[in-house]
């Protein structure tokens, strides 16, 4: 007699700090980047010559697609729904930011907040999104930057580069926080999924 064991595919729940904290440095972006309209010059800058920079984005562009896309599939596969993008701010890595805190604060670990530097990188990229969206509204923000020298093309390239730049942050702080609890389905339960890739990947944020 065989029995088998289902379960739930693995739901990651949002943290509101987390998000909070994400929108803030957002706002705090846009609020810059119409800081940077208002105080545009009067005057529009000339566009330089081969300072858009589309030939090495549309590489990256290429490399990023397949990877992205095999990540996707590595997850479906290991029963996680839900868009990587947000694993950030799941509740999951706010438990691990959480108890490496409290690691830290009792004397232990304290290298790990040390390491963990490239947070920065992932606060510091939420805020420039939001600069890009209103700071590009002014032609000299955009005319000899990477993708420029119009507004669709500069923020394509910048948001590609903000979210690699943000995707090698996260690896690395995952890599350095503490492992934290189980991931929880939306029931509040641990997800207990069989063999397989799901049971092995609890680490991730």
């Amino acid at each position: 007699m065989t029995t088998s064991t289902s379960y739930r595919p693995i739901r990651p729940r949002l943290s509101r700090p987390l998000i909070a904290l994400s929108l803030t440095l957002f706002a705090a972006g846009l609020a810059q980047g119409v800081a940077v309209y208002i105080d545009r010059s009067p005057v529009a800058a000339d566009h330089v010559a081969g300072t858009a920079a589309w030939r090495p984005h549309a590489i990256l562009a290429v490399l990023t697609a397949p990877f992205a896309t095999g990540v996707a599939i590595r997850r479906r596969r290991a029963g996680r729904r839900g868009s990587v993008l947000l694993l950030p701010v799941g509740e999951r890595a706010s438990h691990r930011v959480r108890d490496t805190l409290r690691s830290a604060a009792g004397g232990n670990g304290t290298w790990r907040l040390i390491a963990a530097a490239p947070a920065a990188v992932l606060l510091y990229g939420a805020f420039r999104a939001g600069v890009q969206v209103t700071g590009g509204l002014d032609p000299d923000f955009t005319v000899n930057a990477w993708g420029g020298p119009g507004y669709a093309g500069a923020t394509a390239c910048h948001y590609l580069d903000a979210l690699l730049m943000m995707a090698t942050a996260a690896w690395l702080v995952d890599k350095i926080l503490l492992p934290g609890q189980p991931p929880r389905d939306g029931s509040g339960t641990a997800s207990r999924p069989n063999a397989g890739p799901a049971a092995r990947s609890s680490r991730h944020l």
